[in-house]
């Protein structure tokens, strides 16, 4: 095996229709290669539209893993994505063929280059007795209770970060030691050459890119989809798949299609400011502006013309 290929894994990352799903393929096609999804929602089953899962065709195209592999009343974490990740990993590379991971799930894809925190699963009746006591005893308790039992995980934590408190509260109940004790023992990153590669638009021009999806999704079928996966009985975890809440408030009565249109559209450029947000906190990605361009071959393109790395690992397949 080429030492240029030896543990090298790719990653596409980037917000959601930035244009990461056509960029991937060309590249698996270039490669030879097989693609990773870190997608916390393309795993379920039955939800294609509302995902913008790869269609088909174009999964029977390039080998993909981890898209529909369970039922929307099952759960998934990072926790288990980094387990079926690795293993697939270690198979590609030992079929001499180097990863491509694609997705815009930050804590999925930081699970491998950074290593997880793997505290308590979440407990919602824990959760919500804090809440009512944060209530009962005025502002500010919770965050004197935390600098009571972890000082050092408070003086990391805004003292109106109500989320975070009370994930901390909770680890060091459950745990029966501090959460900064509990993140010592955090998972190591995994030993691999990454190359990350993000792609980035105008923000606008995303925003615009974005609205034409959603519409693209009503046209294809989304308030059937939903209608669909609601008589699954899906767990919280898939209804939080942008667009579906949206489509069981149209569906239940509760609002009009063009507003819960509106809400789909604004729900999901919050979504791909704040994946910005994240990414841009992530080192060493190879930032690509593709502003301008929506034609997926130039994209690929200009991948390979901005990433050196990239047109050394393409030719080392073609040669």
């Amino acid at each position: 095996m080429n030492y240029l290929q030896d543990k090298t894994v790719i990653i596409i990352l980037g917000p959601t229709g930035v244009g990461k799903t056509g960029l991937s393929l060309l590249l698996a096609e270039a490669l030879k290669t097989e693609i990773i999804s870190a997608d916390s929602m393309l795993v379920y089953r039955h939800m294609n539209i509302g995902t913008a899962k790869p269609s088909a065709e174009e999964l029977a195209e390039v080998p993909h893993h981890l898209i529909n592999i369970l039922e929307p009343d099952e759960t998934f974490s990072a926790g288990l994505f980094k387990e079926k990740a690795s293993e697939i990993i270690k198979i590609l590379h030992g079929k001499n063929k180097i990863p491509l991971i694609v997705g815009g799930t930050g804590l999925y894809i930081r699970s491998l280059t950074g290593g997880l925190f793997e505290g308590p699963d979440a407990d919602e009746s824990l959760r919500g007795k804090f809440m009512d006591a944060e209530k009962q005893y005025g502002k500010g308790h919770l965050y004197n209770k935390l600098k009571y039992l972890d000082s050092d995980a408070a003086g990391k934590i805004a003292p109106n970060d109500l989320r975070r408190i009370v994930r901390a509260l909770e680890v060091s109940l459950k745990a029966e030691k501090g959460i900064s004790e509990v993140q010592k023992g955090s998972t190591q990153p995994l030993e691999y050459n990454f190359i990350k590669i993000g792609l980035s638009r105008d923000r606008k021009e995303l925003y615009s890119l974005i609205e034409g999806r959603v519409d693209k999704m009503i046209e294809d079928g989304l308030p059937e989809e939903t209608r669909r996966l609601l008589k699954m009985n899906p767990g919280r975890t898939a209804m939080q798949a942008l667009g579906y809440k949206e489509m069981a408030l149209f569906l239940d009565g509760s609002v009009d299609l063009s507003e819960a249109v509106r809400l789909i559209k604004k729900r999901t450029k919050m979504y791909a400011k704040r994946q910005y947000t994240w990414f841009r906190k992530e080192p060493d990605i190879h930032w690509i502006d593709i502003t301008g361009i929506t034609e997926t071959r130039k994209i690929f393109e200009k991948a390979i013309h901005d990433v050196e790395i990239l047109k050394k690992l393409i030719y080392s397949k073609v040669c």
